[in-house]
């Protein structure tokens, strides 16, 4: 008898430490979506259509990037005109609002199977957790895609006149690593 009591004590204290796990994991998902959803993010991650914008950028929603830019196969707009026109690819402070912005790497526009713009929270969570359809990372590579990325970088710290994403480079890291040490729940999946 104290045997099944024991195993029962220790399978609900598993279900809890799961609970707890998958809660986790859930409220670090919402912080990661807050993030990807948020236009600093969607203006470039456009998926197949290669039409960057400038929604809530300062000129409104669903506002397309001026000029009719199209990045094509590319994903730099070789067929248009390139992200390099008017992007500069060096390291630059961005204090100067409505300048160019500067990166210290080539601007282009993120692989295609990596589109979030228009995408609600359980697609875009099944595609990040699948290596498939995020560019080939574990979270492990993801949390140091973040960490390391220019692109990301900017994201958080555009410069004068522009509107950051919410959070921070190392929030997103540590909201990627508690969604990954919970198993990368999805909501409904």
């Amino acid at each position: 008898m104290r045997y099944h009591l024991t195993l029962l004590a220790f399978a609900a204290l598993g279900s809890a430490a799961n609970a707890q796990d998958m809660t986790a994991g859930a409220t670090a998902w919402s912080k990661i979506y807050a993030v990807a959803s948020h236009p600093r993010c969607t203006n470039c991650h456009v998926g197949s259509s290669g039409r960057p914008a400038w929604d809530d950028l300062g000129f409104g929603p669903k506002r397309l990037h001026g000029m009719n830019i199209t990045a094509d196969d590319s994903r730099i707009g070789a067929l248009s005109v390139p992200c390099r026109t008017c992007h500069i690819g060096a390291a630059g402070k961005n204090d100067l609002p409505h300048a160019a912005p500067q990166v210290d790497d080539a601007w282009r526009l993120p692989p295609v199977e990596l589109a979030w713009r228009g995408k609600t929270s359980v697609e875009v969570c099944q595609q990040l957790r699948n290596p498939k359809t995020n560019d080939g990372f574990d979270v492990v590579q993801l949390v140091e895609h973040v960490r390391t990325s220019v692109f990301v970088n900017y994201g958080f710290t555009p410069g004068a006149g522009r509107n950051p994403a919410p959070g921070s480079v190392e929030e997103l890291a540590i909201h990627l690593e508690e969604w990954g040490a919970a198993g990368m729940p999805c909501e409904d999946s």
